[in-house]
């Protein structure tokens, strides 16, 4: 075995913070009470301006952030390796168990915390299936980072994943940390907010299975940061992406789930399309 003589300190950087943000995303979960009844606690709106330990929907909502937080480390960590010439094989592997904890053990440990309803349906079971449902989450997840290591090598242009990414598929439970706190503040912002707040925690676990097996599935998804970064766009392009993530930043906390849910379910309908229907077409005689 080789001794590693030398380690880039600033890609490493980025690339810890990636993971003492998963970590303190479970601390923050952590002191969000199991749920004795259907009904989720009432956020105020007081938590917005302050850190508030004992209010549970905030430190949901802040659990989520920080899985955010992370995922822009996560991003930036491979490209600071490359302008500095210094990838390697020990910021590969760092960055996959960093993933793994952020991405596959906190977005898992965040399900178990939020879906209230969820869990008091099935509350006289000796083992929560939520439970098994995030081990499951968690498996997957590390599963997806180990066959990545093994089947990547240094002539791939990283545009595309094979399979849903981890970092993509933690995001996606951790948007619905956010969109829960928007939808728990008083007064409610709309109409059957609590409806539908009741509504997603009895679909979250099921839409958590979904992520599982499009984690380990061979569906092609695109590398969204390689492809938005690299090379060079229009001067109209950038001015259009600004003001497009102007308008919708006041309703980011309803837009952030629908764009993982686009992102995660877009590609298997691309991927099914293309395998089914063109294929098809393809076979049949034009005349």
């Amino acid at each position: 075995m080789k001794p590693i003589r030398t380690v880039a300190v600033f890609p490493t950087m980025f690339t810890l913070a990636n993971l003492v943000c998963g970590f303190f995303a479970i601390v923050v979960a952590a002191r969000v009470e199991t749920p004795r009844s259907p009904e989720p606690p009432v956020s105020q709106a007081r938590a917005v301006r302050q850190f508030d330990s004992q209010d549970e929907n905030h430190n949901l909502m802040l659990c989520g952030w920080l899985i955010f937080l992370a995922m822009v480390f996560d991003a930036l960590d491979g490209h600071v390796a490359r302008l500095a010439k210094a990838s390697s094989d020990f910021g590969a592997q760092l960055d996959s168990l960093a993933d793994c904890v952020t991405f596959g053990v906190a977005p898992g440990f965040l399900l178990v915390k939020m879906c209230h309803t969820f869990t008091f349906l099935h509350r006289e079971q000796t083992i929560q299936p939520v439970w098994i449902i995030a081990a499951g989450f968690a498996s997957c997840a590390a599963l997806r980072l180990a066959r990545f290591n093994v089947e990547t090598d240094e002539e791939d242009d990283h545009m595309h994943f094979g399979g849903l990414p981890s970092p993509a598929a933690g995001g996606a439970i951790a948007s619905f940390a956010i969109l829960f706190y928007s939808l728990r503040l008083e007064p409610q912002p709309f109409a059957y907010a609590a409806e539908f707040d009741r509504a997603f925690q009895t679909i979250l676990p099921f839409y958590a299975i979904l992520l599982a097996l499009l984690m380990v599935s061979r569906i092609p998804y695109p590398h969204v940061v390689n492809q938005a970064l690299r090379g060079q766009r229009s001067f109209g392009h950038v001015v259009a992406l600004v003001f497009i993530l102007i308008a919708l930043t006041p309703i980011r906390n309803y837009v952030v789930p629908l764009a993982f849910m686009a992102f995660a379910l877009g590609a298997p309908a691309v991927y099914g399309w293309q395998r089914v229907v063109q294929r098809r077409q393809n076979q049949e005689p034009l005349f």
